[in-house]
């Protein structure tokens, strides 16, 4: 495909600056892509690899991806239905509501990513979403491509699982992009402190033996994660690291704001 793809998902540590600033960091020669902690997809959009195994934690995340696979169009539609409603009341009758079939599960999806705080997923202790509704009020963007994402897909493979089974698929030759929640050993910052609930520190270290285990399988690594101390003591030994500026708008005090640093390990060689 050469159609340019956005993604379709505002998440919250997204790669869309990665993809839009940063691409010579990947291979251009590489079997199959490889993503772990799917998100919005942005590299993944961005590479439009010919064959790919594509996973998350999040079911739900998963199963959005899997219904535009299957029914692109009838996404779209029970979107545009969100969208010709779209209020705070409507809002929060949705975010309340179970829905029966995949399409319509997918579009609530959506819907609540678009119009909740900063597209941020959380869900409370019965694992129900509960983000509050956001400010923005478009649900059907001019940039959505529903059936060109739906033809991508046909060829990957979507997989609801812990990243060690997903990574334990690399084999020589294949591409491994790496994005994990941001969590290091010591920090302040809330955001962080808000991960660490979903992804420990000790899954941060399960996650640095499954890199090394590919790395030795002949895996291309290209892998993103917080510019701290205790990181880069952890992978850099294995892995070669630069340091990225990236813009952060995800804090609700506009005040704070601003560019923050991230890491960027890989093992493949740039040209």
């Amino acid at each position: 495909m050469s159609i340019k793809v956005i993604p379709f998902l505002n998440w919250a540590g997204g790669k869309r600056w990665l993809a839009t600033n940063h691409l010579e960091q990947f291979p251009k020669d590489y079997n199959r892509y490889i993503e772990p902690f799917l998100g919005s997809g942005a590299i993944y959009f961005a590479l439009q690899p010919k064959h790919s195994v594509l996973s998350d934690i999040n079911s739900d995340l998963i199963e959005t991806y899997r219904a535009i696979r299957l029914y692109p169009q009838d996404v779209e539609d029970e979107l545009k239905k969100h969208h010709d409603r779209h209020c705070k009341a409507y809002y929060y009758e949705i975010r309340s509501s179970a829905f029966s079939t995949i399409q319509e599960r997918a579009a609530r999806f959506i819907y609540l990513n678009r119009t909740c705080w900063n597209g941020l997923y959380r869900v409370n202790l019965n694992g129900k979403f509960n983000v509050p509704i956001g400010t923005k009020k478009n649900v059907i963007l001019p940039t959505d491509k529903y059936r060109e994402i739906s033809k991508m897909l046909k060829s990957s493979e979507l997989e609801a699982c812990d990243f060690e089974r997903t990574i334990s698929k690399a084999e020589d030759g294949d591409l491994l992009f790496i994005d994990p929640p941001y969590t290091v050993k010591h920090n302040n910052n809330a955001f962080v402190r808000y991960n660490e609930a979903l992804f420990s520190w000790e899954d941060q270290v399960r996650l640095h033996r499954c890199l090394q285990a590919a790395k030795k399988r002949g895996a291309f690594i290209v892998a993103t994660n917080a510019h701290h101390k205790s990181i880069e003591k952890l992978y850099s030994s294995d892995l070669a690291s630069t340091i990225v500026n990236r813009h952060s708008g995800l804090c609700a005090d506009a005040r704070r704001r601003g560019y923050i640093e991230e890491f960027i390990f890989t093992n493949v060689k740039q040209q």
